[in-house]
């Protein structure tokens, strides 16, 4: 699924009373620099099998936006979940916390935001919430709420 890119400078001058800006400084990991799409939102800390079960489910365009609290202490995604995204039609993934296998995720066709990566895999318990209002960086995103990412950052519509 081939996006247009856009550019969150140019949507943000355009309709700034419309948007927020979270500014927290996220790397980019995917090969798709460019992403947009509605929101499905998780909160979780430290364990990613809500992310795995949620990413082997069709996108649709769809952004998946995790809180994980800011943890770089363990990934919450690595190169087999992102290729489930890959592969479910899933535009792309924001992480707050990190991520690991960098290098194979680079070569992939989904947008992947995190704050940084780690090699450490998360421990497995189930927990964690989906489809609720969560907040990153006193920016609250809601399940379906548009996301646009690219180079210079984060946008959601209010």
């Amino acid at each position: 699924m081939q996006q247009e890119a856009i550019s969150t400078a140019d949507l943000y001058d355009e309709f700034e009373d419309k948007l927020q800006s979270i500014s927290l400084q996220f790397q980019n990991f995917g090969a798709r620099e460019s992403f947009f799409g509605p929101a499905k939102t998780i909160k979780c800390f430290e364990d990613n099998v809500l992310i795995k079960s949620t990413l082997n489910t069709p996108g649709e365009g769809q952004v998946l936006v995790v809180d994980g609290g800011g943890s770089l202490r363990f990934a919450l995604m690595g190169d087999m979940i992102a290729q489930a995204a890959v592969d479910n039609g899933w535009a792309g993934v924001i992480i707050n916390g990190a991520v690991r296998d960098r290098v194979e995720m680079a070569t992939m066709d989904l947008g992947v935001k995190a704050l940084g990566s780690n090699p450490r895999k998360t421990v497995k318990r189930g927990g964690g919430f989906s489809d609720l209002d969560i907040e990153i960086d006193a920016v609250t995103i809601r399940p379906g709420v548009m996301v646009y990412a690219d180079a210079d950052g984060v946008l959601v519509a209010r």
